[in-house]
């Protein structure tokens, strides 16, 4: 049975060899325009029709890798195929399209999803979340260029096993020497995936310090007390302590408001009274109800508590 690469292949056979060259190179790029002007423009016009805006970082981000590797794909299949040696050698094709399209299809790729994480990051940020998501930013990048570099050394026929193994040793190295900042950072980490508190909320520490939250570092978190003095707290330490999030999960907390009336008073109008002003501030609830709660016999007054 004769397939479609046959047909490639022969009809290529019959040609010199420049002419098969330039020939593979004009369908690619063929292949290419065609990406661009119709598959990725028909996805952008979809995505620019939804509020979300993180499809659209999708597309455009993916829109050259996508071009790239259509443009470059066919020049390495046909680079590898067996059968292409009748029309130009084997060896020439490797070194001259195969190779060099892998790479420049891997760093394009690399590039690609980096710059698509940083502007999911950012997205993240402005949207009022977590503020210490760039630092999985960062992470992110230092990993792609690091994975990218090991595989284009792989496509290169660069040996990679020692480059791991005196990695590794550095890890365990820095490891050790820098164990506190390594602490620091992976307390950072579990503090974002637990959601403990962002920027703005008002936190309590079980060592007493309490203030509202200004700054989230890779090491460190900053809070501003009341006194406008900021504190600094490792992250390690947050990790471990007990942390009282007074602005999370949702705005609504019930205060407890001390009141003292006189010996003597009519308890009954007094605590209507209070109600009644509870009930008239706009910020105070309707459901639950306030409520008035008699809580001890002090040395000069009733001492009661209001609940809203």
């Amino acid at each position: 049975m004769v397939t479609p690469t046959d047909r490639v292949v022969d009809a290529l056979s019959g040609l010199p060899d420049w002419q098969a060259t330039l020939l593979v190179l004009v369908a690619s790029l063929g292949a290419a325009l065609l990406m661009e002007f119709v598959a990725v423009r028909a996805a952008m016009r979809l995505t620019k029709r939804t509020e979300n805006e993180l499809d659209n970082i999708l597309v455009q981000e993916v829109r050259w890798p996508v071009v790239v590797t259509v443009g470059l794909g066919g020049v390495w299949l046909l680079s590898v195929m067996p059968d292409t040696a009748s029309f130009l050698a084997q060896d020439t094709l490797e070194r001259f399209f195969g190779r060099p399209s892998l790479t420049v299809i891997v760093l394009v790729w690399a590039r690609g999803l980096n710059r698509m994480v940083n502007r999911f990051v950012a997205e993240v940020e402005d949207s009022g979340h977590y503020e210490f998501a760039p630092v999985f930013s960062n992470v992110f990048t230092l990993v792609t260029i690091v994975g990218a570099a090991f595989v284009v050394l792989s496509l290169w026929g660069i040996e990679v096993t020692p480059l791991l193994g005196a990695a590794g040793i550095a890890g365990i190295a820095i490891g050790f020497a820098a164990k506190d900042a390594v602490a620091n950072f992976f307390g950072g980490m579990a503090l974002y995936f637990d959601d403990t508190y962002k920027i703005g909320d008002y936190i309590v520490l079980d060592s007493g310090e309490a203030g509202t939250v200004v700054d989230v570092g890779v090491r460190s978190t900053t809070v501003m007390t009341r006194d406008e003095v900021l504190v600094t707290v490792p992250n390690s330490v947050l990790n471990d302590a007990t942390v009282v999030n007074y602005s999370a999960p949702q705005r609504r907390k019930r205060i407890r408001v001390p009141i003292g009336v006189a010996y003597g008073t009519d308890v009954d109008e007094f605590e209507d009274l209070v109600l009644e002003v509870a009930a008239g501030e706009d910020r105070v609830l309707g459901e639950p109800r306030p409520r008035m709660r008699f809580r001890r016999f002090g040395d000069y007054a009733l001492e009661y508590e209001l609940l809203c």
